[in-house]
């Protein structure tokens, strides 16, 4: 199984994410890092374990204060050999052009933040390999156009089903929302987002029929630790 530790940067420092409710994301405080500095954060989560992944949500652009494009650098040069994931609220065939020239980078299309499915093909077609939709949902409501949740031809080999709400909650991944989409999504690799506690919940997503899941509070808490993140990416 492929776990992905998620990183969210606003204003320069990593926060803690809760719920989905930017406005009051504060800085992280976690036993892995001294600091809420992106690069050392980085770093205590590459000492905690190779991943191959890492995940970063660059809130200023998604939140449409401007993308910070240097963050997937300091990310690489804090964890080598990773591939970063890369959400900056890239709705555009232009900004998504813009983070994509960075080698390292592979880029997460938000539905939330799209501006339009067409918009989406073109990139998919531009960078077929590095391009990850994430199909964002706000409790019940899924946030981007609805050809886009229905429409499974539309999607690239990797989906991300986000969970906006779940989040930081402490309340668990919506296996449920999961099952159905991995059900339906025809051979891609669907991920799951929001939520995950410990390493019940991984097996829940994963019989689900996620092959990864994204996390970042289980980690900071120490509630999946580095024996279980050796044990579950080697299934």
């Amino acid at each position: 199984m492929d776990i992905i530790p998620v990183i969210d940067v606003a204003r320069g420092a990593v926060v803690r994410a809760k719920r989905g409710d930017r406005a009051n994301y504060k800085p992280i405080e976690t036993p892995l890092s001294e600091t809420c500095d992106p690069f050392d954060v980085a770093a205590g989560l590459h000492r905690l374990h190779p991943f191959g992944k890492v995940y970063l949500a660059d809130l200023d652009g998604i939140e449409g204060r401007g993308r910070n494009v240097h963050l997937a650098g300091i990310l690489s040069r804090a964890m080598p050999g990773t591939d970063i994931w890369v959400d900056a609220g890239t709705g555009s065939r232009g900004a998504a052009r813009a983070l994509l020239a960075s080698p390292v980078t592979t880029l997460v299309i938000g539905s939330e933040t799209l501006e339009s499915v067409a918009v989406l093909k073109d990139i998919i077609a531009e960078a077929p390999g590095r391009t990850v939709l994430s199909l964002d949902f706000r409790g019940d409501e899924f946030l981007g156009p609805e050809a886009l949740l229905n429409d499974v031809a539309l999607w690239p080999h990797n989906v991300i089903v986000m969970t906006l709400a779940r989040i930081g909650s402490g309340e668990g991944p919506d296996v449920a929302r999961i099952r159905d989409i991995a059900r339906r999504s025809e051979g891609r690799r669907i991920y799951a987002a929001g939520g995950m506690r410990h390493r019940l919940d991984l097996d829940a997503v994963r019989a689900a029929g996620a092959c990864g899941a994204l996390i970042a509070s289980a980690l900071h808490e120490q509630k999946i630790t580095a024996g279980d993140l050796k044990e579950i990416t080697s299934r």
